[in-house]
C-alpha cells in the first residue's frame, strides 16, 4: 500500500524509532540509585552526662513529674541503616543537648540548666530501624551554634557519634566544627526543622558503616 500522500517521514524512520524507545525506557529505568554516604562521626564533646538520669526515655520535655515549658517543642525522628539500607535492628539512639538559655545538665556547665528539661534521652530503633525524640529546636550558646548530641550503640558497643545542626542556622557557617567539615558530610548532618501537622518536625536518617 502506497504511503499517505501528506506523510513526510520515512516508514522505516518510523519503525526504527518504536523498536528504539523500549531500550531507551529500560535504559531509564535501570539506572543505579545514589550511593548512600555514612553519617559522619563527630566529637561527642565535654557535655555527656556523668550519669544518665532516673528518666531516660525519649521525652525531653517531661523530667520525671516536671513539665519544660521553654523553647520551640520539636520532634527529632529518623531511621538507623547500614550502607545497604537494611534497618539496624537491635540499635539504641541516644540524644543530649542544652536547655532553652544554653545549659547542660552537666558539673562542667555548673549544674544550671533547669530542672524540668530532662536534656538526654534514648530509645531503641523499632523492626524498621525507626526512633523518634520530643525535645526542643536546639540553641546556639558561646562559641556554638546549635546542634544535638546524637549517639548510636549496639548493646554496648558503641557504633557512631555525631552532632546534628539546623538548616539554615546563621550560626552553622561561624562553628569550627561545622565549617570544617566536607560539604557532604555537613548535608549529611544538617537537617531543616519545618513544621508539619504534629508541630515542628526535623528527620535525621542515620546510616552506620559497620
Amino acid at each position: 500500500m502506497a504511503a499517505h500522500p501528506h506523510s513526510t517521514i520515512p516508514r522505516r524512520a518510523v519503525t526504527a524509532a518504536f523498536v528504539a524507545l523500549p531500550a531507551l525506557w529500560l535504559g531509564a529505568r535501570a539506572q543505579p540509585q545514589a550511593a548512600r554516604i555514612a553519617t559522619p562521626s563527630q566529637t561527642e564533646g565535654p557535655f555527656y552526662p556523668v550519669k544518665l538520669p532516673a528518666d531516660a526515655d525519649n521525652d525531653l520535655l517531661r523530667n520525671g513529674t516536671l513539665n519544660y515549658r521553654s523553647g520551640q517543642p520539636a520532634w527529632v525522628e529518623g531511621s538507623v541503616t547500614d550502607m545497604d539500607g537494611r534497618p539496624l535492628r537491635g540499635a539504641q539512639v541516644e540524644i543530649w543537648q542544652c536547655d532553652q538559655e544554653g545549659h547542660y545538665h552537666h558539673p562542667g556547665d555548673g549544674d544550671s540548666a533547669d530542672a524540668a528539661f530532662q536534656g538526654f534521652g534514648k530509645v531503641a530503633v523499632d523492626a524498621q530501624g525507626n526512633y523518634r525524640f520530643r525535645t526542643i529546636r536546639p540553641v546556639p550558646y558561646s562559641g556554638r551554634t546549635a546542634h544535638i548530641h546524637v549517639k548510636v550503640k549496639m548493646g554496648t558497643r558503641e557504633l557512631l557519634t555525631t552532632q546534628l545542626y539546623v538548616a539554615g542556622d546563621a550560626g552553622n557557617a561561624r562553628d569550627f566544627l561545622w565549617r570544617n567539615m566536607p560539604e557532604a558530610s555537613r548535608a549529611a548532618v544538617t537537617v531543616p526543622f519545618e513544621r508539619g501537622a504534629d508541630g515542628l518536625q526535623a528527620r535525621f536518617p542515620i546510616v552506620i558503616a559497620a
